[in-house]
């Protein structure tokens, strides 16, 4: 990233050069150089900065999604924010995660190869707890899962997967399912050490316990839909036809919404000491001769030019002239 100068930079450089300390030729052979920059070949840089913000609106709706879900289930308040998305190798991020913790692999047709959610043994255990009736605390010494314990996880955050599945949607259609769940990283190989993933970090807290629950996907899962993660992708994606029988149902909606339709005879002002005085016989005068064409409206709009009449003793109107868009302030006048 290129260093912005502050005002005071800027004059104490001029001053420099205008003093003579510093060399203007100097500068510029410093400037003409070639720059080099180091690069870790075993950091490998897979993801692009457009990637990485793509990756973050998509998981940003999978945090609303899934503190929704879990406010449900555990009826209590969740909350889960984006803290975070980066790229790394595999085997780092199996360094960075607690000895214990819980690790839910699974797959995500039609994406081939298998991603991990993993969920801080403090938010999974305090889960358990508020599922069985407790305050939502998680314990003070962590060991083993019980039978018990891991029926209730894994059917918990298998029905979590949906919230992923809504997020993944405006990218592509995916079914994903909980494959197993373990609790030891080393015994967890999905990918080479040194393949790149990306990590979405999530902050969580429920109650008064808070932890972390990360979600890893390797570079090698989703290869095949990165184009769409572009923001290219985004906007023609927003811009997709309809599909025909789209457009026939909404056609037919459209034929059954009912519309108001006025026909004016004319119109005529008078006072209220006038209209008080009315009475039975009085003629009031309108605005149009009885020659004149009616005024049919639909809503507001003038849309039809007619004449009065009766259909099997009924008053009606018929239709007599079209007023097409623009000659409506003519016939106004």
């Amino acid at each position: 990233m290129v260093d912005v100068l502050s005002q005071n930079e800027i004059d104490a450089l001029l001053a420099a050069l205008s003093s003579g300390e510093m060399d203007a030729e100097e500068l510029k052979k410093e400037e003409s150089q070639r720059k080099i920059r180091s690069y870790d070949f075993k950091r490998a840089v897979r993801f692009s900065k457009d990637h990485i913000r793509s990756l973050t609106r998509i998981h940003e709706n999978f945090a609303r999604f899934l503190t929704t879900y879990f406010s449900a289930q555990l009826r209590t308040f969740v909350q889960i924010n984006v803290v975070q998305v980066e790229q790394l190798p595999y085997d780092e991020f199996i360094r960075s995660i607690p000895k214990m913790t819980i690790l839910n692999i699974f797959e995500a047709e039609p994406l081939e190869g298998r991603m991990v959610l993993e969920v801080h043994p403090n938010v999974a255990f305090a889960m358990v707890d508020r599922l069985l009736g407790g305050a939502g605390t998680a314990p003070s010494k962590i060991g083993a899962l019980t039978e018990i314990e891991t029926m209730i996880m894994e059917k918990i955050f298998s029905r979590a997967f949906e919230s992923l599945q809504e997020a993944w949607k405006t990218v592509i259609d995916i079914s994903p399912r909980l494959d197993s769940l373990e609790t030891n990283p080393q015994f967890m190989q999905i990918v080479s050490p040194n393949e790149t993933i990306a990590l979405i970090s999530l902050s969580t807290k429920i109650g008064d316990t808070t932890g972390m629950i990360n979600l890893c996907i390797p570079h090698v899962v989703i290869e095949p839909i990165m184009p769409r993660l572009s923001v290219h992708h985004w906007f023609v994606s927003q811009k997709k036809s309809r599909v025909p029988e789209e457009v026939e149902m909404l056609e037919q909606r459209v034929h059954k919404a009912k519309l108001p339709i006025i026909a004016e005879l004319g119109e005529s002002s008078i006072t209220v000491s006038e209209f008080m005085s009315l009475a039975v016989g009085d003629v009031i005068s309108l605005n149009k001769s009885a020659g004149e064409g009616l005024h049919i409206k639909v809503g507001e709009k003038l849309k039809f030019i007619g004449s009065p009449g009766s259909v099997r003793d009924r008053l009606a109107v018929q239709v007599e002239e079209i007023v097409r868009e623009g000659a409506e302030e003519d016939y106004d006048e």
